[in-house]
């Protein structure tokens, strides 16, 4: 099956939420900042954030408006959200159970509509054409390019080891098979590219490009195996009764690695495409 025939499937990251908080690097204030001049966001109108997750996006923007509404289609995502929001004293926020493809579905307009990390899973035209019905008069739809779970490769020196990446996909591999895993479905090429085409063809204008400089973090065993269970490629339940013994051997590379269990990472920019209806 290619990247553009692959189908929804429900449990795509199915027992991944719990692992997003600490295996995935926190969006930058700088992001939330960068956004609120840009679109000059004072406290007022609505955001949607499609394909939300445990809020990750969603969360550090809810300050910025009256409401902010997290849809996306797995349950587990949307309890974390909602488990985050609490323990953050975070009251102005509305998670739904829903696939994008059902928007509209009574939800109203937003003054911002977000994607992160999630339009690639998504019937992206019918989608975007839905958004666009949904934006206030001057609303905007901001697209973020952001990699969260890993950092980029480099020759720059760095404070500790760099995560093996290399090792923990060819660990994988080994589990999982040859071809990149999505839910009970395989994506040979990996996920689909070409927004910007498919947002101009919806009726969009833009984008508008904002960017946010990546920075050097320091992370934990912890954090790179929960990054691990993070993806859609390796979430929990594709190694079945094999699940624990995937683990040992990923913290043994790891230990390998970097006794310390401290490892140091350049994260790759944030890329933010602001359109417009």
């Amino acid at each position: 099956m290619t990247a553009d025939a692959w189908e929804w499937d429900p449990l795509l990251y199915s027992g991944s939420a719990a692992y997003y908080p600490r295996g995935r690097l926190a969006y930058p204030e700088s992001l939330a900042e960068a956004l609120a001049v840009e679109l000059g966001l004072d406290g007022t109108g609505r955001l949607l954030d499609v394909g939300c997750g445990p809020g990750s996006l969603t969360l550090p923007l809810a300050g910025l408006v009256e409401q902010a509404v997290g849809l996306d289609a797995d349950q587990g995502m949307i309890d974390e959200a909602g488990r985050l929001a609490a323990a953050a004293g975070i009251a102005n926020t509305r998670w739904l159970r829903m696939r994008a493809e059902d928007l509209p579905a009574g939800l109203g307009t937003f003054r911002l509509v977000t994607f992160a990390q999630s339009f690639h899973w998504m019937d992206r035209s019918q989608v975007a054409a839905a958004v666009r019905g949904m934006l206030d008069a001057n609303g905007a739809c901001a697209h973020v390019h952001a990699t969260t779970h890993q950092g980029i490769e480099g020759d720059t020196a760095l404070p500790h080891p760099r995560p093996p990446h290399a090792a923990i996909a060819e660990l994988v591999r080994e589990y999982l098979g040859p071809v990149r895993r999505a839910g009970r479905s395989v994506l040979p090429r990996g996920t689909v590219s070409g927004e910007s085409e498919i947002y101009r063809a919806a009726g969009f204008t833009g984008p508008r490009r904002i960017e946010i400089p990546g920075q050097v973090v320091t992370r934990l065993t912890d954090e790179i195996v929960a990054a691990t269970f993070s993806l859609s490629s390796s979430t929990p339940h594709l190694f079945g009764d094999r699940r624990t013994e995937f683990e040992a051997d990923l913290r043994r590379i790891l230990l390998d690695t970097s006794p310390s269990g401290l490892f140091s990472e350049q994260m790759r920019e944030i890329a933010v495409d602001i359109w417009r209806p």
